[in-house]
């Protein structure tokens, strides 16, 4: 083998887990099966088991197996994935239902829903919150309603997405939206259009990061897997943004689903 040939070999640890990887693909290691413990991944591929850790590790954070202490490295399960469109904004569904958005969503697609508001506070708003309201004085101050988000299909539960709501004062002021973590029918939206705000268009700037730890706990991201930040803008009949949700999602459970119209024009 030439020096040239030899720079271009992967490290052993790589190589395990290309092979491992291709297995996992093809089907012949299925979600749930165990992998080979490092001991047997060290003698079938003659290496170190500090090198077989090394390619179990890879998996782990590319986000294709899990860690069990004490039972070993197993398949990730492929979980449901739930999908949110823009017809869970909308005021039909808001009146069919009764229901948030995420419930509605949650509802259509056969799950159980939870959602916790853990806190309720008058703050002065992030700048990126504040560019998007149209808040050009610092001292404007906003409501911060914290939501965290759950699925379940009857046997288990998962934590989804976290969801942090501003609201200009001059909206939620002497409201249940400053004060309540119970919204009533329709929830957030319909109290809204109670002070003359109805969605008719929304902004989503969807981007993918790494979750923070604290995010990663509360969420119960799996080692590898990132988190989905979707910047929510909401506006209402008179073109005016009227709110602004930070949600964070995770990614191996929630897709987006736009349905958009594009407007054709001549050259």
């Amino acid at each position: 083998m030439t020096s040239e040939e030899h720079r271009e070999q992967p490290p052993p640890s790589r190589r395990i887990a290309d092979r491992l990887r291709s297995a996992i693909h093809d089907g012949d290691l299925l979600p749930g099966d165990r992998l080979p413990s490092e001991r047997d991944l060290a003698q079938e591929y003659g290496t170190a088991r500090n090198t077989a850790r090394e390619a179990l590790r890879i998996l782990a954070e590319e986000g294709l197996v899990d860690r069990r202490h004490g039972s070993g490295v197993f398949v990730r399960e492929r979980r449901r994935t739930l999908r949110f469109g823009a017809e869970r904004y909308s005021r039909r569904l808001r009146e069919e239902t009764g229901l948030s958005p995420y419930r509605a969503e949650l509802a259509k697609q056969g799950l159980v829903p939870r959602v916790d508001c853990v806190s309720i506070e008058r703050v002065v708003p992030p700048a990126d919150v504040a560019e998007r309201l149209g808040l050009t004085d610092e001292a404007t101050d906003v409501v911060r309603r914290e939501n965290w988000y759950y699925a379940s299909d009857g046997t288990t539960e998962h934590p989804v997405q976290v969801g942090v709501t501003f609201v200009p004062w001059a909206i939620a002021e002497g409201t249940p939206l400053a004060t309540s973590a119970n919204l009533g029918k329709g929830s957030l939206y319909a109290r809204f259009e109670d002070r003359g705000h109805r969605i008719t268009r929304s902004r989503e700037e969807v981007s993918a990061r790494i979750p923070t730890p604290q995010e990663a706990r509360g969420l119960m991201v799996p080692s590898g897997v990132p988190v989905l930040e979707v910047l929510h803008t909401g506006i209402d009949q008179g073109g005016r943004p009227f709110e602004v949700t930070r949600f964070v999602m995770r990614a191996d459970l929630a897709a987006l689903d736009y349905d958009m119209a594009v407007e054709e024009t001549d050259d």
